[in-house]
């Protein structure tokens, strides 16, 4: 089992994310990129760099959009929504860190459809931890975690742009 702590290479993990994500997009003509803040949208900006999509980029939050709002409460991080090209017949790559539960997921689906009808929307995550809680699954995955209960994996980035993936206890 993981120690408390423990990383794991984002840095590859990301690669094999866009490699997958080149791959898949191929022949796509109305692709774009929607990062879920805050993970989700540094991946989502750092994956339209590299495919070049920097001018099909939006950055959702989903905060009132959480079925499970009332009880994690406001968070003082929220940040705006901003999608600044048209959702309708896009096809969608939506972008998060870590696919858990599903929840972050149906809840960012809500909030696309607030602006527009896309033709498809994809899931990309760097890591999937497994523990789905509704019937959610990625398109695009950079690799899978194993862990324990009581654990979150933590993404970080430095100011170089740089990611690190941590393991972390939930009550440390």
């Amino acid at each position: 089992m993981p120690t408390p702590h423990q990383q794991f290479d984002a840095e590859a993990l990301y690669r094999e994310l866009l490699s997958r994500l080149r791959s898949g997009l191929e022949g796509v003509s109305d692709a774009a990129i929607v990062g879920i803040h805050s993970g989700g949208a540094w991946l989502a900006q750092r994956l339209a760099a590299d495919l070049g999509l920097e001018n099909r980029l939006g950055f959702i939050d989903v905060s009132f959009y959480r079925d499970d709002y009332a009880k994690k409460g406001l968070h003082p991080d929220v940040k705006p929504t901003h999608i600044p090209f048209n959702v309708d017949r896009a096809v969608i790559v939506l972008v998060d860190d870590v696919l858990h539960t599903g929840r972050t997921t149906r809840a960012a689906i809500n909030v696309l459809f607030d602006y527009g009808r896309p033709a498809r929307i994809m899931l990309a995550a760097l890591a999937d931890r497994a523990g789905r809680e509704l019937p959610v699954a990625a398109d695009f995955v950079g690799g899978h975690a194993s862990l324990a209960p009581g654990q979150s994996l933590c993404l970080q980035r430095a100011a170089d742009g740089t990611l690190s993936l941590t393991i972390e206890d939930d009550h440390a």
